[in-house]
């Protein structure tokens, strides 16, 4: 009855220039009975009579597969009820949990790499950020390539502002079950960055801090140069919104003292970038949070702060 009712081969959508930010979704005509169906399914998944050897023979891969398909529909309630339903399916049957992940694994590259469309991007890592949280330590080598193969391109999806927080909540979660991940994570990053698009630009640095609050002080030592080469340059930008939220970072107490331990590294990276916009910024506002920063880092180094200013004087006087 089930697979009666919810499984249908979805209609293309009438809006085939559909902007899943912009635009308003296609909700589905039979929604009220569709729900039923859901309704009904997720309390026969919930009984505490529910015999999964049982049902194993009717809630197979076949049906997996189906109900994976389902998640591309436009109508977001449709999508929500079966982000449940997939998760108690995968918290009840073991012998389909390597057969789920793969699943989405593909759904996920032929994302990636091929179709750039997919509705229920948001949901499905919703459902992997639960999954990961569970994984067993140490991490498996599958896991590890899912991270690095799968969720880092992510990041290059045109519409990543549909899912960023659930996918940054994955890779927050894959750091803090195996901390030396961070490297790796935050060289993907740097390698994918935005380069033209400045609210792509804004999320990245909103991940990366969220990365910055789970790292350990001997990852940051790694990572340190190219990451603040990246966040002198975004500091640096004319978009005043990209400046703006990395200057932020200093008012982060858990960066501020990775910072302050690493400052001879990190003062001269980021010294060039700061002066000049204290001279030459457009926006008072940065101006003003610039000051507040160079204070900050002439506090923490007051010699190398002086010397950094003296041979920055002399090279534009040459």
């Amino acid at each position: 009855q089930i697979c009666v009712n919810i499984f249908r081969t979805l209609p293309p959508s009438e809006n085939p220039d559909f902007d899943p930010e912009e635009d308003e979704p296609t909700l589905e005509a039979s929604w009220p009975h569709i729900q039923l169906v859901y309704e009904f399914f997720l309390r026969f998944l919930e009984n505490p009579d529910f015999q999964p050897s049982i049902a194993k023979r009717y809630i197979d891969q076949k049906f997996v597969l189906q109900l994976l398909e389902l998640f591309d529909s436009e109508d977001p309630r449709e999508r929500d009820f079966l982000k449940t339903v997939l998760h108690r399916i995968y918290g009840k049957f073991l012998g389909l949990r390597a057969f789920i992940r793969k699943q989405i694994n593909n759904i996920f590259l032929r994302f990636i790499y091929e179709t750039e469309h997919f509705n229920g991007v948001a949901e499905l890592l919703e459902i992997l950020g639960s999954i990961i949280n569970g994984f067993a330590l140490p991490l498996k080598a599958e896991h590890k390539q899912f991270l690095m193969k799968v969720l880092i391109p992510m990041h290059t999806a045109k519409g990543l502002a549909l899912f960023h927080a659930q996918l940054a909540y994955c890779v927050v979660q894959f750091l803090e079950k195996d901390p030396t991940l961070t490297e790796p994570v935050i060289r993907g990053l740097l390698k994918f960055w935005p380069k033209t698009c400045s609210q792509k630009e804004v999320m990245f640095l909103g991940e990366i801090e969220e990365v910055l609050d789970v790292i350990e002080p001997t990852q940051f030592k790694k990572i340190q140069e190219p990451l603040f080469k990246q966040i002198a340059k975004c500091v640096s930008n004319p978009h005043f919104q990209v400046a703006e939220r990395a200057l932020y970072f200093w008012n982060n107490e858990y960066i501020l003292s990775l910072i302050e331990e690493n400052i001879n590294k990190i003062l001269p990276i980021m010294f060039g970038s700061l002066y000049r916009i204290s001279k030459e910024h457009w926006n008072p506002t940065i101006v003003a949070l610039v000051y507040n920063v160079l204070k900050t880092l002439m506090e923490m180094n007051n010699t190398l702060f002086d010397e950094l200013t003296a041979s920055y004087k002399a090279e534009r006087q040459r």
